[in-house]
């Protein structure tokens, strides 16, 4: 996919959402956009907005993270072509790449109750849907946020929240490389693995169609008047 950062699709708008494709896009080109997305939503200049995308190879760090569950060096990470960010999203060391959906709701909580747990149970919510789309039976942990496959992580959720407007989301693994997880204790759980739709299925399917799923159950979550 081509970087589309600045594309706006109106046929994927619902009443309450923008919806902006954006293709393969770099994490901090991502990452600005959410902050002025945040900023404009703050102060009621655009409506709830969803980014979809994939970024390149990329570690990124939050703010509870540290370094000692990266496992490699920098200086391999670099060789790899994998980059490294320290962000303000809550959890530990987390990994982006091609074949992995990622979600960015920029979403006014306040109109929606002002609860993060409520939150964080609806984004797995879609997650699960989508899946059981695809015949798989996923799930959550009572421990740990995200999205689960027996003992396997297939879905991560990080998240920012400032003035109660969301920052931040989830990445969905399709196909991604997963040997790269290997290189980080992901969301610093040194016990647990990462699986893929890919790897569960054998033939994942194509990343358009899991998107458009993904967006039917976003709409079914998160619409206001569903």
């Amino acid at each position: 996919m081509k970087n589309q950062l600045c594309e706006y699709s109106p046929r994927c708008a619902s009443n309450s959402f923008a919806i902006r494709r954006l293709g393969v896009v770099e994490y901090g080109a991502a990452y600005q956009l959410q902050k002025r997305l945040h900023q404009q939503r703050v102060r009621g200049e655009v409506e709830d907005t969803l980014l979809l995308l994939e970024h390149p190879p990329t570690l990124t760090v939050g703010k509870a993270g540290s370094v000692e569950n990266i496992l490699v060096p920098r200086e391999t990470l670099h060789q790899m072509g994998i980059s490294l960010y320290f962000v303000d999203r809550g959890g530990d060391v987390t990994y982006h790449g091609p074949g992995q959906l990622v979600g960015y709701p920029i979403l006014d909580l306040s109109s929606r109750g002002c609860d993060l747990k409520r939150y964080v149970r609806e984004l797995e919510e879609v997650l699960i849907r989508t899946l059981e789309d695809f015949t798989l039976k996923a799930g959550r942990d009572a421990q740990h946020v995200g999205v689960w496959i027996d003992e396997k992580k297939i879905a991560s959720i990080g998240l920012s929240i400032r003035d109660w407007v969301t920052m931040h989301g989830f990445a969905l693994n399709i196909y991604p490389v997963l040997k790269h997880f290997s290189l980080i204790h992901g969301c610093g759980l040194k016990n647990r693995k990462a699986t893929s739709m890919e790897e569960v299925l054998g033939v994942p399917p194509p990343i358009e169609q899991v998107t458009e799923r993904l967006l039917e159950h976003f709409y079914e979550v998160f619409d206001p008047v569903s």
